[in-house]
């Protein structure tokens, strides 16, 4: 085994560059779409605290709750309608002048700056952008190298192997950011246990079910073309990539036929929030706070800009059952199925936490930050809902963050670990 202090396979620093160059042609689409947005978001903003105000005077509102009506909502409503023609007209003008930019997407380029942008805005509302059908939306696919998984360049390098590993990032990131402290589990373990490592991107603003279907669809068809037959699939998927690989493995085994599964040997979660995350509940309570005032309750449209992604966090959500039919910014308790680990397949989760050491108030409040260490390993006060990691399949860090977990070299020895033939 590699010397903890010293893992293998440690990369070149992340190239720095302008921002500004990285810009795309559709970038600029997307940028105004965000910008004629936020002036109609903010004008329900405005005309909702306005209509507050009125009300406490005994003034009558409009059609809908948080409406003015008579001269002040048409000034408002005017507002909108403009600026939904400056958005058309700019939509049009951009479109037609992007082939003066150049090229929309570099082919041998990778802008990590731009791209630790876009993931973090796809993050915070990817599903209104996929909604808007925004150029700044991501698609889900496979990347190495930050590029577009090329297979007919993989086979002709001869970089394929049978041993196949799916790298699943988090909420708000991408697929280069594997990368960290200049280590990347992936590189790290095709070098010691000959994996050929290939990292998803996607979009974390959406549903984890949504992103967990799509998942399933393009391992199954990353399998069916892989250049060599594949021996055997792990995944290895950090913090929110753990929901969406949990997802994906069960409703492939609800749709039966998809052959990734059975190829599945080894599923490893790196501070998944297999019970939910406390910043996500925090935010629900922002909700709650701001809705219990007529003076706040407009302002309350600000704090709901946040994800499906971001609010299916709050439990752990993993099936579609899970939020469908219920209002994702309203108070509920925790209505998900029960989803077992999947059955035939080695399962392991690494936890962390701040704490110098375990406690039963380390375990439920401090854990790595931003995931409780019960949650991060599985465990649940209902015994249902426990995922039963047996104590050998589990590993727990102090005094470390949830990021850490990415560039640890004792992280990276226990993945070897578990990972190495029997």
């Amino acid at each position: 085994m590699p010397n903890p202090s010293r893992p293998r396979a440690a990369l070149a620093p992340v190239p720095r560059s302008n921002p500004l160059r990285q810009l795309r042609a559709s970038d600029l689409r997307g940028v105004a779409r965000l910008a004629t947005q936020a002036t109609t978001s903010i004008s329900h903003v405005a005309e909702g605290v306005h209509q507050s105000v009125l009300g406490t005077l005994g003034l009558p509102g409009g059609a809908q709750p948080g409406q003015a009506r008579g001269l002040t909502g048409l000034v408002y409503q005017s507002i909108r309608g403009v600026t939904r023609l400056v958005d058309a007209g700019l939509q049009a003008g951009l479109a037609r002048l992007e082939p003066f930019f150049g090229p929309d997407e570099p082919p041998s380029s990778v802008h990590w700056e731009r791209e630790a942008v876009l993931a973090a805005l796809n993050g915070v509302m990817g599903d209104r952008l996929q909604h808007d059908n925004n150029p700044l939306c991501t698609r889900m696919g496979f990347y190495r190298d930050g590029q577009p998984l090329d297979l007919a360049n993989l086979a002709a390098s001869g970089a394929a192997t049978g041993k196949l590993l799916v790298l699943v990032h988090g909420l708000c990131m991408n697929d280069l950011q594997w990368r960290h402290q200049g280590h990347d589990h992936g590189a790290y373990l095709a070098q010691a246990l000959g994996y050929t490592p290939v990292y998803l991107r996607y979009n974390t603003g959406l549903h984890t079910s949504e992103n967990g279907a799509q998942l399933a669809a393009q391992l199954e068809s990353l399998i069916t073309a892989w250049p060599v037959p594949v021996t055997e699939l792990a995944v290895l998927a950090h913090s929110m990539g753990g929901l969406v690989a949990r997802s994906a493995c069960q409703q492939a085994q609800q749709a039966g036929g998809q052959g990734w599964l059975a190829l599945l040997r080894h599923l490893i979660f790196l501070g998944t929030p297999h019970h939910g995350a406390p910043l996500e509940k925090a935010g629900h309570w922002v909700d709650t706070l701001l809705g219990s005032t007529p003076y706040s309750r407009p302002f309350a449209r600000l704090a709901q800009l946040r994800s499906a992604g971001i609010t299916d966090l709050r439990y752990g959500h993993v099936l579609e059952s899970d939020w469908q039919g219920c209002d994702r910014f309203l108070r509920h308790p925790d209505r998900r199925t029960p989803v077992p680990l999947p059955e035939g397949v080695a399962c392991f989760a690494i936890a962390a936490t701040l704490a110098p050491r375990r406690s039963p108030s380390a375990e439920r409040l401090v854990g790595d930050g931003l995931v409780p260490l019960r949650s991060a390993l599985g465990i649940h006060d209902d015994a249902r809902r426990t995922l039963g990691f047996g104590k050998a399949r589990q590993a727990v860090y102090h005094r470390m963050g949830h990021l850490a977990l990415l560039g640890d070299a004792v992280v990276a020895q226990q993945l070897q670990h578990w990972l190495e033939p029997a």
